[in-house]
């Protein structure tokens, strides 16, 4: 980090919080160049894909609300506490 980076870097860090946020807004804003112009479109057609491969007749199982037991896996409960 340069020196005058350095000395405006402490010098931020005597702000209150509100005025450090407006400003970490302001410098990632800065960073941002646009990014891919057409993956927005790339994604909407993803989205479009996937939804069509799943088609009502295709899809199986219970309904969340039907009471049914999942499946045993016949795993049991690891120790790692998660």
């Amino acid at each position: 980090m340069s020196a005058t980076a350095e000395k405006i870097r402490l010098e931020l860090a005597g702000l209150d919080e509100a005025d450090r946020a407006e400003l970490a807004h302001f410098l990632i804003q800065s960073l941002d160049h646009g990014g891919d112009e057409g993956a927005e479109a790339a994604w909407d057609a993803e989205i479009r894909d996937r939804i069509r491969a799943i088609a009502p007749a295709d899809s199986s199982g219970n309904p969340a609300d039907s009471g049914a037991e999942p499946a045993d896996t016949g795993s049991k409960p690891s120790d790692s506490g998660f």
